[in-house]
This record gives structure tokens, C-alpha cells and sequence, in this order.
């Protein structure tokens, strides 16, 4: 049981998680209240209608897991009570920089704001809101919270600490893995969490895991990927989200969405002010309606690559090579250039773009001696599945609305159809 133990919540996905006095306090400060009036998977719900959950939940979930990893006596051996509630809390605030409609907005913050990401929104609200006096009155520096909330903490011999929250196996992913999962029923495969969280260890300094937890391992590398085709880059979820980044770009300048100068300006944008002020905007008013409507852009041409051609390169990595692609197929379709879309993974409004689809991502692993010595090991090397797995896979798409959809794939398909074979995969 904690120090200052205060009660406990209940979450449909762990059941119940025990919070201290001073956790109380941060979760009803506003900052993190208002994460429940920001839905998870915006966009999902046209696709599964029970993915309403929000980053509230999301929240307490990472701090609950944090509280587990910390709890491993691999990791609490190497910490003191101090540094496991520190964890615990920014595992807590991780999202709070979060802005409406999630990582939709984070496509205007890019934009608009010269590569802002929520992560830095995350450190600014809880080193200048109303946080900043709650964890200074307890006795924590609230620029160090932020930076561990977002992995940006300087300690070598402990970075460990960051990589429980935000790693390529991290508390964040573990939660949204199975709670996404739960909230829409798309359920692939079962992710054993404890059993990886019980195979965290430490290896010069960072996180890792043992190999004694192999398949849980791989079961949670194959959920990532399927939910990832299946939730977050669902094509109609998608055209949901892109809508809404539309109507936010086209709103922008009237609405004032990015002209924010205190975490109080910021943290008044929602789902619920946000949605309703786009809804009042002549600009955005027509795609709202539409939205009310489940009148979607329709996808007109998709294509599944793996990333080794150089053409294919530039169209995932660089805005301005879609550009370009974007006016070809118009031109050759016969429509306004406004009237194509194309869509990647690797956009900044698409949920987790920074996924194991995207970048090869090696995973700390290690196996352990009888004499309990431990044996660093590349995991593409033990596990064929990981090994395949870890080839890129990129998706892309084409979309335009409902009158353009067959002109539109003809011309995509007279662009894109010419790229070589090599860069296909069959799918």
C-alpha cells in the first residue's frame, strides 16, 4: 500500500488502482480533468462506436502501470521511494499537453507552431499551470516532472526512469495496447502486461527486457501492428480525422487556435469548445455538418509498400513530394487540387505515427545467465516474427468525397501504378 493512501478508482481495464493524497490532488487539479473531455481515438467512433474513452482514463492507467514497473524489484531495487513516486506522477501527466481531438491537433501545432509536438505542450503546462504549485508545495521540481513525463531527462545512470513512460516497451503503449483494444473490440490477440512488466530490468542504465518473456514480447509487437492497421490508421477513421484537421486549418486563422499565450488559453480547447466553435465558423461549418451527418471522404486508392524505393521514400517523408503527387492526380482526375487528399502513416495527426510500422526499433533485450549475469541480445536476431515484423510497412492513401471517388482512383492508380514491383507488398 502507498504512503498517504486516499482511496482507490476503478478502471474497466485493471481494475482497481490505489492512489495516494497527493495523486488526489493532480488528478483533480484541471489540467488532468479536462483530459476527460478529450477523446483517446478521435475519429475511431465512426468506425467503432465504443472507442469514446479519453485521455483521462489513459492517464490514471499509465500511472497505475508505472506504480507496477516501479513495484519490479529489478527497477525499485535502483530507486528511491521519491524517484518511484516521481514516476508514478509524471506517468500521470504524460498527456496533458494534449490539445482537441488528440493528435489531430498536433498536425496545426506542426504547422502553425514550427514542429511543436504535445510532448512540448506537456513539459510548458506542468512547469506554468496550476501543477507547477501542487508539485512544488509536495516538494517536487515541476521542470524535472515535465521532462520525465516526456523522456527528456538528463540522468544517464538512470535513464531507465524516462524510458518507462516513453520507450519503444513503455507504460504509455502498454496501456492504450489494451485499452484501445477493449473500448472498440478490436481485440488482437492477448497482451500478457504483467508478464512483461515483471520482465523489466535494467542494462547499462536503460530499460530492457528479459528474454524469459519472449512471446509476451512478440504477442505485443503483433497487437501494436494490427491494432494500428485496424484502430489507428482504419481508413475511415482516418478520413474522420482528416476532416477534422481540415476544418481546424481552414478555422485557424479566425478561431485563433494556435494564437494561445498561457496554459490557461490552451487548456480552455476541447473536444466539446472546439467541435462547437468549428461548428459556428462559416470556414469549418460545412465539414462539421458533414461529420453530423457521417457524410465521409471517401478513399479512392490504397496501397500498402514496404519502404526501400527511393520514390516511395520521399512520398512518406516529405510533405513536399505529396504536394506534388496531390496536384498530378487532380490535374490528371480533373478536379480542384482542395478535392485530393493524401494520407500516410507518418503525418503527425495519425495516433502513435511514431510506431514500430515506421521505424525499425530494436528493443533492449538480454538473457540471463545461472550465475545471473546478464547477456545483451538483438532481438531481431532470437525472434524470427520480430525480425519480419521490423521490415517497414507503409501504407498509402488516396481520398477525395463521394462525387470525385472513381475519376480520383483512376488517376492514382495511373500515377502510382507505375512503381515498381520491388516496392510492393502483397497485403
Amino acid at each position: 500500500m502507498h504512503r498517504n493512501y486516499w482511496g482507490e478508482i476503478k478502471d474497466p481495464v485493471h481494475g482497481y488502482v490505489y492512489i495516494t493524497e497527493l495523486e488526489k490532488k493532480i488528478i483533480d487539479s484541471f489540467p488532468v480533468q479536462r483530459l476527460r473531455r478529450l477523446r483517446q481515438l478521435a475519429g475511431a467512433e465512426y468506425v467503432y462506436p465504443g472507442a469514446n474513452h479519453t485521455r483521462f482514463e489513459h492517464s490514471v492507467g499509465v500511472m497505475y502501470l508505472a506504480g507496477k514497473v516501479v513495484e519490479n524489484p529489478n527497477i525499485g531495487q535502483r530507486i528511491n521511494k521519491d524517484e518511484a513516486e516521481m514516476v508514478r506522477i509524471a506517468a500521470l501527466l504524460h498527456d496533458v499537453g494534449h490539445g482537441p481531438f488528440s493528435h489531430v491537433f498536433e498536425h496545426l501545432l506542426d504547422k502553425e507552431l514550427g514542429g511543436k509536438t504535445h510532448e512540448d505542450m506537456t513539459r510548458w503546462i506542468i512547469a506554468t499551470s496550476e501543477l507547477k504549485d501542487i508539485l512544488n508545495k509536495a516538494g517536487y521540481d515541476p521542470e524535472e516532472i515535465g521532462k520525465l513525463a516526456t523522456n527528456k531527462l538528463e540522468k544517464p545512470s538512470k535513464a531507465f526512469l524516462g524510458q518507462i513512460i516513453s520507450s519503444a516497451v513503455d507504460v504509455d503503449k502498454l496501456d492504450f495496447v489494451v485499452r484501445d483494444t477493449h473500448h472498440t473490440g478490436a481485440e488482437y490477440g492477448f497482451v500478457d502486461v504483467f508478464r512483461l512488466i515483471h520482465a523489466f530490468d535494467v542494462l547499462n542504465g536503460d530499460l530492457a527486457v528479459d528474454l524469459g518473456a519472449l512471446s509476451a514480447l512478440e504477442s505485443f509487437i503483433i497487437a501494436r501492428i494490427e491494432s494500428f492497421k485496424s484502430i489507428y490508421f482504419h481508413r475511415v477513421g482516418r478520413a474522420a480525422q482528416i476532416m477534422l484537421a481540415m476544418a481546424m486549418e481552414k478555422a485557424n486563422e479566425e478561431l485563433g487556435l494556435t494564437s494561445f499565450k498561457t496554459p490557461e488559453e490552451y487548456l480552455a480547447m476541447d473536444d466539446y469548445t472546439v467541435w462547437t466553435m468549428l461548428k459556428n465558423c462559416e470556414k469549418s461549418r460545412e465539414i462539421i455538418e458533414s461529420l453530423e451527418r457521417r457524410k465521409m471522404l471517401k478513399c479512392a486508392y490504397e496501397r500498402t509498400f514496404y519502404q526501400k524505393d527511393a520514390v516511395i521514400s520521399n512520398i512518406f517523408s516529405k510533405e513536399a513530394h505529396r504536394k506534388e503527387l496531390r496536384e498530378d492526380i487532380a490535374k490528371k482526375a480533373g478536379v480542384d487540387t482542395e478535392a485530393v487528399i493524401i494520407d500516410v502513416p507518418t503525418v503527425p495527426s495519425v495516433p502513435y505515427h511514431h510506431s514500430v510500422l515506421m521505424e525499425p526499433m530494436e528493443i533492449p533485450t538480454f538473457y540471463k545467465t545461472r550465475e545471473g549475469n546478464k547477456i545483451p541480445q538483438r532481438l531481431s536476431e532470437i525472434s524470427k516474427i520480430f525480425e519480419v515484423l521490423k521490415g517497414f510497412i507503409n501504407i498509402l492513401r488516396v481520398y477525395t468525397d463521394e462525387e470525385n471517388r472513381e475519376k480520383v482512383g483512376e488517376a492514382a492508380l495511373n500515377i502510382l501504378g507505375g512503381i515498381p514491383t520491388s516496392a510492393k507488398i502483397s497485403y
